[in-house]
C-alpha cells in the first residue's frame, strides 16, 4: 500500500529531510512512526500526502509512483487518505455532522450518500447521537473522534495519524487505539506518527524509528519485547 525504496527528500535550503529510507506498508497493517523533533516524520508524511515529493528514490502510495501523478490528480490521490491531526482541526461554527460531510461535500458527494456515510462513521466512533451539537460541547476524546469520523468519512485505504493521543490521557487514547486497530482489521492501512513511548510500549505493534531523516529501526513496540 506504501512503498518506499531509497526516497531521499532534500529542501531548496540544502537540508536532507530522508535520506534513502526504504520500509513498505501492506494493506491494513498498523504501524507507528517515532523519531526526535526533526527525524523527517513530518516529511515523510507530506510525502504521502503529496505536499511535497521526494528528490530521489521511488515511493508507491496505493499503486501510484507519487512522483509521476500530475498537479491535476492530487486532490483525487488526497481522497485515497484520511488524515487525523492531534489539534482536531475542526470548525466551531458547524454541526458535528457538518464537520464530518465536509470532505465530501468537497469531493461532490450527493446529500443523499453524504447522509449516510457520515452518520456510519459517526456510529463508528461512537459519536451518532452528537451530530447536531457544535463541536465546542464536547470533551477533548470526543472531538478527537469527530475528526477520525471526518477523516474515514471516504472510506479511505490509507489513514494517517499525526500525534492523535498527544493531547488526551491514558483511557482516552485506548479508545482511539482501539478505533485504530477496527480499521485495520478491515483493510485500512494506518500509520501513526508520535512521541508517546508510553502508548507505543502498550501495543504489539510494528515500530518504525527515523534518526536524522534516516531510518533507524524497523521491528515492533514494548508489548513484543
Amino acid at each position: 500500500m506504501i512503498s518506499l525504496k531509497q526516497v531521499s527528500k532534500r529542501y531548496d535550503s540544502g537540508k536532507d529531510a530522508l535520506l534513502n529510507v526504504s520500509f513498505e506498508l501492506a494493506s491494513g497493517e498498523l504501524t507507528f512512526l517515532t523519531g526526535h523533533s526533526g527525524a523527517g516524520k513530518s516529511t515523510l508524511l507530506k510525502l504521502i500526502m503529496l505536499i511535497e515529493k521526494p528528490s530521489s528514490g521511488q515511493m508507491l502510495v496505493c499503486g501510484q509512483n507519487i512522483a509521476l501523478i500530475p498537479r491535476s490528480a492530487i486532490p483525487y490521490h488526497r481522497r485515497q487518505i484520511g488524515m487525523v491531526h492531534q489539534n482536531h482541526h475542526l470548525l466551531f461554527d458547524r454541526t458535528v455532522y457538518d464537520n464530518v460531510a465536509l470532505p465530501l461535500l468537497i469531493a461532490g458527494f450527493p446529500p443523499r450518500d453524504t447522509g449516510r456515510r457520515v452518520r456510519a462513521a459517526l456510529d463508528l466512533v461512537g459519536l451518532l447521537d452528537k451530530e447536531n451539537l457544535n463541536p465546542i460541547t464536547l470533551s477533548g476524546g470526543e472531538q478527537q473522534r469527530v475528526g477520525i469520523a471526518r477523516a474515514v468519512v471516504n472510506k479511505p485505504a490509507i489513514l494517517i495519524a499525526d500525534e492523535p493521543t498527544g493531547n488526551l490521557d491514558p483511557e482516552l487514547s485506548a479508545e482511539i487505539m482501539d478505533l485504530f486497530d477496527q480499521f485495520s482489521q478491515v483493510g485500512t492501512t494506518v500509520l501513526i506518527a508520535t512521541h508517546d513511548h508510553g502508548l507505543i510500549d502498550r501495543y504489539d505493534h510494528r515500530l518504525i524509528t527515523l534518526h536524522e531523516g534516516q531510518l533507524l529501526s524497523d521491528g515492533f513496540g514494548g508489548a513484543a519485547q
